[in-house]
């Protein structure tokens, strides 16, 4: 694991997590700037991702080691973690276990799957196939492009075509391992329903363009979620408007 820090050395401790297959670095270099302005700002590469020998191996695994972190760093609290996509997972599992205490915990775009080990086994092998063809091929396949095209059109399309190829470029020092045991094991990992925690606000990044259903995966997963609901695709606010991302981030800490 790999814990990168930048900003202002305060109270106030903001907590990144990355999502599938991403590394820190991509998921958050337009934001973070933003954040250590006026926070200490902690970014965390998952074992696997983190440049180092090692692979990753389950989201349990992994979440105790951010707690340990937590605790032995930050005093066992930190005023707000944000989880981009499966980064959310995390936010959650950290919420359900109790064994520290966030402030503000944001869910960005999550889509908080889950499903049976034969099914996640044989998602995993399609996934993985695909990925690491990817990877190899530095580029997205072209019935993807097409599929993306018909769904968002050519101006979005153009920019997570460009988003694409950076993840791309980060995950080539991944093993297919790691990619597929990070995978697997958000699928199967269970997050329980209506997680709530004293004196915590569970924040929503919603991105309406993923569907409805996500809105009703919030509500079962999250006891009274604070959902902000945004007209954009799965992360995009984050990756393409990092001011007005940085400006919602602002009101959900400030309101509450």
């Amino acid at each position: 694991m790999r814990y990168t820090i930048a900003g202002k050395e305060n109270e106030k401790t903001v907590m990144l997590l990355p999502g599938t297959f991403c590394t820190a670095r991509f998921n958050f270099e337009k934001v973070v700037p933003k954040l250590a302005g006026k926070y200490k700002v902690i970014c965390v590469d998952y074992d696997g991702f983190d440049g180092n020998e090692g692979d990753f191996t389950t989201m349990t695994d992994i979440c105790r080691k951010i707690e340990r972190y937590i605790i032995k760093r930050c005093g066992g609290e930190i005023f707000a973690a944000y989880g981009s996509s499966l980064g959310g997972s995390f936010v959650g599992l950290l919420l359900q276990r109790g064994n520290v205490h966030i402030r503000h915990a944001f869910i960005g775009s999550s889509d908080l799957d889950q499903s049976g080990k034969v099914s996640a086994k044989l998602q995993t092998a399609i996934v993985g196939k695909i990925f690491c063809g990817m990877v190899r091929n530095g580029s997205m396949p072209k019935w993807a492009k097409n599929i993306t095209r018909r769904k968002m059109g050519d101006e979005v399309t153009e920019k997570y075509l460009k988003m694409t190829n950076g993840m791309l470029r980060s995950a080539q020092a991944v093993s297919g391992k790691s990619m597929n045991n990070q995978f697997y094991s958000d699928l199967v990992t269970p997050l329980a329903e209506h997680i709530s925690a004293e004196d915590t606000t569970v924040h929503i990044f919603y991105a309406l363009k993923m569907g409805e259903k996500y809105r009703e995966r919030y509500l079962k997963h999250f006891a009274a979620p604070d959902i902000r609901e945004q007209d954009y695709g799965h992360e995009e606010l984050l990756f393409f408007y990092p001011d007005e991302w940085f400006g919602e981030f602002e009101k959900c800490v400030e309101e509450r």
